[in-house]
């Protein structure tokens, strides 16, 4: 009997549980745009405070007159759910295969996978609504071109004029000023590199620009890079926040303090996304892994944000 040798016999290579190579995505920020409120409902109606609080008032009155009056207005929009959800499937023989490796629970690697293409599903959905220029009024938004995109190094771009002129309309329209810039990677390798900035951090000790730095210099809370990107079925990549920047306030409000003139929010159900119980497929002989989301991002007051289109060339 010939003696059986390994490329004859089958081995199974024990999978590397410290060492893994694979695809994950960055970070999402839409959710620094659109903060996520629990809703207890798949549909209902949001409160929204009128502008009362803008308008000047003669409140003057004489000795034994009427006192003027006001009364605050609201109005109700709608929100609707949109339900997603997607399964991960775990064959048995990949089950059996790394059952000799300790450590390993595909199961666990399944329905992380699938959080994250859902979650990148959402970061997309919120990309979109917020990059969609039809969505803001004229005073609310610009295209850069030539000269004046930040890829442009030869004087005439000024990042933070723009971002400043952006902060204003903001503020014009909604009395507060934005705390939030969120934008594509591809504008933060530009703007890292333009020559205003460097001379405006230069005295920091710093050699290169942070989002720390950019935020201080951009006079906001906090600046985000939209890393992520997304790929088609032929595998094509793109970044989600693609040339864009986003300039917005952003903030939740109870009804107590009459809300906020807030950006955007995701309304998702209370306690989602859930991991469903896994279940058999006996017929494709394979573990099945569901998860699903009760979601729906809304660009709630565009007067809130200002939308740079074209930012790098």
């Amino acid at each position: 009997m010939p003696q059986m040798s390994l490329s004859t016999a089958r081995v199974v290579d024990p999978v590397l549980t410290t060492i893994a190579r694979g695809y994950k995505n960055a970070d999402m920020v839409g959710p620094a745009l659109f903060p996520t409120v629990p809703v207890v409902q798949r549909g209902g109606k949001i409160i929204q405070f009128s502008k009362e609080a803008f308008r000047t008032y003669n409140t003057g009155r004489v000795p034994g007159s009427a006192t003027k009056r006001v009364q605050f207005g609201y109005a109700s929009t709608s929100y609707a759910l949109e339900s997603h959800s997607l399964e991960g499937v775990v064959p048995f023989e990949l089950m059996e295969d790394v059952a000799v490796a300790p450590g390993i629970d595909l199961g666990a690697a399944s329905i992380a996978t699938v959080q994250d293409i859902i979650a990148l599903r959402l970061e997309k959905a919120q990309a979109t609504l917020a990059t969609t220029a039809g969505s803001y009024a004229a005073a609310n938004k610009t295209t850069l071109s030539g000269t004046s995109q930040w890829s442009d190094y030869s004087g005439t771009s000024d990042p933070a004029k723009d971002v400043e002129t952006a902060k204003e309309a903001v503020r014009a329209a909604i009395g507060r000023r934005p705390n939030t810039v969120v934008m594509g990677a591809v504008v933060w390798s530009k703007l890292v590199q333009h020559p205003k900035v460097l001379d405006r951090i230069k005295y920091t000790g710093r050699d290169r620009a942070t989002t720390d730095l950019i935020a201080a210099l951009f006079g906001v809370s906090q600046v985000l890079i939209g890393d992520a990107v997304a790929a088609t079925d032929a595998d094509v990549i793109s970044d989600v926040w693609g040339k864009f920047v986003v300039v917005a306030f952003t903030e939740l409000g109870s009804v107590r303090d009459r809300g906020r003139p807030s950006y955007g929010y995701t309304y998702q159900l209370n306690n989602y996304p859930i991991v469903e119980q896994p279940y058999q497929d006996r017929n494709a002989k394979s573990w099945i892994y569901p998860v699903t989301d009760e979601v729906a991002p809304v660009l709630a007051g565009a007067e809130a944000g200002y939308l740079i289109s074209a930012a790098v060339a």
